[in-house]
């Protein structure tokens, strides 16, 4: 949290705080994060693109408005960074891969890059991900591997690991991720921040991801009024984006206090299959308990649904596929050996499988939306394991299982596009943080937010040591 000697540590809602009493300004706050950016990138690899100039010239325009006391949105003069799968106006968007030619027109923001400029943020530049974000480790040929804060010879998780190191290490206050089976809350589990995964569709996204009705996009915070602060920016219509949620009005900060008091939760450890490292499972369990101390019903109780894995990784590796086939010959020697594995085992898929899949995803969907009428949230821990060593791209051989097998908590709700998020829980004894999955019923965004923002009153997030 801001101590009160370095702008960098502040949170988003503390720096809106500080430039309406005129104690800071954006331009101050903007240089304080690019000097933890000059401090910090080079040993984390978190940025892979720093946009020092114009953000600075944001900044100015920003400061001038705020002393003539017009901040032009929620955002205004707030540090971002953008995870360089979404489009960026005036910078690359590269997407982790060397197939993509830097040197064209970039006059296109994505729907949250666009809503995050209107806002007033000052984006300071683009976040590393995986090839087109295809794993949860963010590792490429193109940018190298990028590492944790708590410890640089474990891995960030991914694929959103650099805008998730970007925020714990104060190289921004907010970030911008995409989720498509956890890769917002694995890097933010691992990197020890919070991180949110709206239901599908409540954040318009433009292009639409080339591994379907999946992908979420969501921020990333050290604390949860901010991520409540960036949704009431991201959330905005878009009409780029034809499965969009009809608009919202509701204000998510509205009844972030309100507490767990009466909520009804579940409480399910392994979700009926998973193997859990024993730390997590501790600490996990901790934070369920103290969620009854706090005033909720909590139940142990498992959904009740086989392992999805199958299912996630088939339709996975057809996305896979898909994009392989639009690269010409050149481009695909030219790609991770993880996406080429990935794609490879794609083409193995016939339409009729693909189907097959489809129709089990319904299903899933199905059981959990009737589940969700029982309970008001399912707690889970958010990942089974704490950050393993960093490695390079095409390490192993590439399965479902080492894709996706050490975090079993994440992408079944993708399949189902409910909302969750990551929130810290702890550290293990070797000092890596645990985070603890809180899924809320599809729509639910404000409850879980609330109840995140329940236990973080008792719980603080922390920053990694430096």
């Amino acid at each position: 949290m801001y101590s009160g000697t370095d702008l960098a540590d502040a949170s988003a809602c503390e720096l809106i705080e500080l430039y309406r009493a005129k104690r800071a300004s954006p331009f101050e706050a903007t240089q304080a994060a690019l000097e933890r950016v000059r401090a910090r990138n080079d040993a984390l690899n978190a940025f892979c693109l720093v946009a020092e100039e114009s953000a600075l010239d944001s900044a100015h325009a920003s400061t001038a408005r705020w002393q003539r006391g017009e901040p032009c949105g929620a955002l205004d003069g707030v540090p971002v960074s953008i995870k360089d799968l979404l489009l960026t106006r005036g910078l690359p968007t590269l997407r982790g891969s060397r197939t993509i030619d830097s040197a064209q027109a970039w006059d296109t923001d994505a729907p949250a890059t666009a809503r995050l400029r209107e806002a007033g943020a000052i984006i300071l530049g683009k976040t590393t991900t995986p090839e087109y974000g295809c794993k949860g480790e963010t590792n490429s040929p193109l940018t190298g591997i990028t590492r944790n804060p708590w410890d640089s010879t474990r891995t960030s998780g991914g694929s959103s690991g650099g805008t998730a190191v970007a925020v714990a290490s104060g190289m921004g206050a907010l970030g911008l991720g995409t989720d498509g089976a956890g890769s917002i809350r694995i890097p933010a589990a691992f990197c020890g921040n919070f991180g949110y995964k709206p239901s599908f569709g409540r954040v318009p996204a433009y292009p639409p991801s080339p591994f379907g009705t999946v992908a979420h996009v969501g921020p990333h915070t050290m604390s949860v009024r901010d991520a409540a602060l960036a949704m009431n920016v991201l959330k905005e219509p878009d009409a780029r984006d034809w499965t969009a949620l009809p608009p919202d009005a509701s204000d998510y900060g509205a009844d972030l206090e309100a507490g767990l008091h009466g909520l009804r939760v579940a409480w399910s450890p392994r979700l009926g299959y998973a193997e859990v490292e024993p730390a997590v499972a501790r600490l996990c369990a901790a934070a369920a308990r103290e969620f009854a101390d706090l005033g909720a019903q909590v139940e142990e109780r498992d959904p009740g649904f086989e392992c999805p894995l199958d299912i996630t990784c088939g339709l996975w590796f057809v996305g896979a596929w898909t994009l392989w086939n639009g690269l010409s010959a050149t481009q695909q020697a030219l790609t991770d050996p993880d996406f080429a594995a990935e794609a490879e085992l794609g083409a193995r898929l016939s339409a009729l499988d693909v189907q097959r899949l489809h129709l089990r995803r319904a299903a899933l969907g199905s059981h959990m939306r009737q589940f969700m009428r029982e309970f008001d949230l399912l707690l889970t821990p958010a990942v089974a394991v704490t950050a393993f060593p960093a490695r390079a791209a095409g390490t192993l051989p590439m399965s479902p299982a080492s894709l996706l097998g050490w975090t079993p908590f994440s992408y079944p709700f993708n399949l189902t596009q409910q909302p969750a998020c990551s929130m810290p829980c702890g550290t293990s004894s070797d000092g890596l943080p645990v985070g603890l999955q809180i899924v809320g019923p599809m729509f639910g965004d404000a409850l879980v937010l609330r109840a995140a923002r329940a236990y973080e009153r008792a719980h603080p997030i922390p920053r990694p040591p430096r």
